[in-house]
């Protein structure tokens, strides 16, 4: 992905949608609350339909898949109109897959030698996953002097609380978090409360 991609906003909400109907409401809430990347993760079946939505229908959301771990899963990517992808890990075939499909994409790395196999390879913008059980901002921090050309999107048990510690470092870009969209806000149709969320989000930046 693009070091320029993940500075659009200073959070990208991970979003798990059991229905794709609720897609283009929710996605035009978290625009409106200013956060227009959106990663869509590929854990339910309503998710490329999802995808396929937002694409067709929130013009200003820049909508991605994530959770993407098989060539299977970067094509049917491209196919429903994601613009960007995620993986939780990096592969050398993923990887491959994933050069090929002319999309931006974040590799997902918890190591050192994963950080510098997907560098090795040109990508300075990584995805650091399981953030929080990796070793969160204290692993980050120390990973900045042998690695000081990559910059890092954390995702995985971050919150609004953590959210400012990691952002603060000089080699994070944004962060990935779910706390934008709660199962149950979803699930009862709250988009002003997700609207809320995203613009206290937005602030962080």
């Amino acid at each position: 992905m693009s070091e320029k991609l993940l500075e659009l906003a200073p959070v990208v909400p991970v979003v798990v949608l059991h229905d794709a109907a609720t897609a283009v409401p929710l996605a035009r809430a978290l625009v409106d609350g200013g956060l227009p990347v959106i990663e869509v993760t590929l854990r339910t079946p309503a998710a490329l339909e999802a995808v396929r939505r937002i694409a067709a229908e929130v013009p200003d959301a820049v909508v991605g898949t994530g959770t993407v771990r098989t060539p299977d899963d970067v094509r049917a990517s491209v196919d429903a109109g994601a613009r960007f992808l995620v993986s939780p890990g990096a592969t050398p075939r993923l990887l491959d897959a994933m050069e090929d499909s002319g999309l931006d994409f974040l590799p997902g790395t918890a190591t050192i030698s994963e950080m510098m196999a997907v560098a090795e390879r040109g990508h300075t913008a990584c995805k650091f996953f399981p953030a929080e059980a990796a070793g969160g901002r204290p692993f980050l921090q120390s990973v900045a002097g042998p690695l000081p050309d990559l910059r890092f999107c954390p995702t995985g048990g971050i919150t609004v609380d953590s959210a400012p510690g990691y952002l603060a470092l000089p080699n994070v870009s944004c962060v990935g978090g779910s706390w934008l969209t709660p199962a149950d806000a979803v699930a009862a149709g709250e988009f002003d409360r997700i609207r809320g969320l995203a613009a206290a989000a937005a602030a962080l930046g």
